[in-house]
């Protein structure tokens, strides 16, 4: 009776197809953070005083594209599919959905729809500084890519130990979601005073000053959802989905604002830390004389 020939197993079979199709799936997610972006930017040209709901869409766009930008890179690194291709599309996808779409809407929010009412020379040299903060955060944003991908080691040593956890700077996607989150909690209404506007282009300079410093911002790297995890993290994490769903606005503005808030502090928490002497080493006890 003639043997039959031993049945092939699953992993012997080749995964070329499978490898090349796995790397489009990151990609899918990088083009769709693109044209987020380019919605954003769609929007912000559309939005007046008459419609301020294009400017609250182009916010939401945003925040969608800080979605897909954080999927992307966890699929890569999960189905291990990272590429050179794959980290300069992305880089690219963020300079436009980041970069350009934020710093329009901010200059477009901030600054170009102020009301007709206030001083024409005052209303034209405050648009005149908002284009440039507006300039500076994209540039900042810029820089901080740039600086990123040519960085051997972006793990942080400065101030604490290194770790992947922590990013040097804030990220721009992070930098990007407090434009939007504040726009999207306005509804989209423009701001209609003039220290209104200059409290705007304040934050807008802080943003983009924090992207490029060197303070440690925390990058959740560390949450590795392949291990065992507390139920407590599930909870969290449906407890927040459901806030973001049902109260957006307030929802997004608290977690933008306090993610920027917690690099500020952990930076005066190590600089009190540097400035504080260290306590003095106890005096050895006198031993007995005989």
């Amino acid at each position: 009776m003639e043997e039959l020939a031993p049945r092939r197993r699953e992993s012997d079979r080749p995964r070329g197809k499978l490898r090349k199709g796995m790397y489009i799936l990151p990609s899918l997610f990088t083009t769709a953070n693109i044209a987020a972006g380019f919605y954003a930017i769609l929007q912000t040209v559309h939005g007046s005083l008459e419609e301020p709901w294009h400017l609250d869409f182009a916010a939401m766009a945003i925040g969608f594209a800080v979605f897909f930008d954080g999927l992307d890179g966890r699929i890569a690194r999960l189905t291990n599919t990272a590429s050179d291709f794959g980290r300069e599309l992305d880089s690219l996808a963020d300079v436009i959905a980041f970069g350009v779409a934020p710093a329009l809407l901010a200059w477009m929010w901030g600054f170009h729809l102020l009301p007709l009412v206030i001083a024409p020379n005052l209303r034209q040299k405050i648009t005149e500084l908002g284009s440039v903060a507006c300039f500076a955060f994209l540039m900042a944003g810029a820089s901080r890519l740039a600086r990123f991908n040519i960085t051997k080691n972006p793990e942080p040593s400065n101030p604490g130990r290194p770790g992947k956890k922590y990013f040097v700077g804030m990220p721009i996607p992070a930098g990007a979601g407090v434009i939007a989150a504040i726009v999207h909690f306005s509804g989209g209404s423009p701001v209609n005073s003039w220290w209104t506007a200059m409290s705007w282009l304040l934050m807008v300079v802080v943003v983009g000053y924090l992207m490029v410093s060197t303070w440690r911002f925390y990058s959740f790297k560390d949450i590795d959802f392949r291990s065992r995890r507390p139920f407590r993290l599930i909870v969290v994490i449906a407890v927040v989905i459901a806030l973001i769903a049902r109260f957006s606005r307030p929802t997004l503005f608290a977690i933008a604002i306090l993610y920027m808030a917690s690099g500020v502090l952990w930076r005066l928490q190590w600089i009190f830390r540097r400035k504080t002497p260290p306590a003095p080493p106890p005096y050895p006890e006198a031993s007995p004389t005989p």
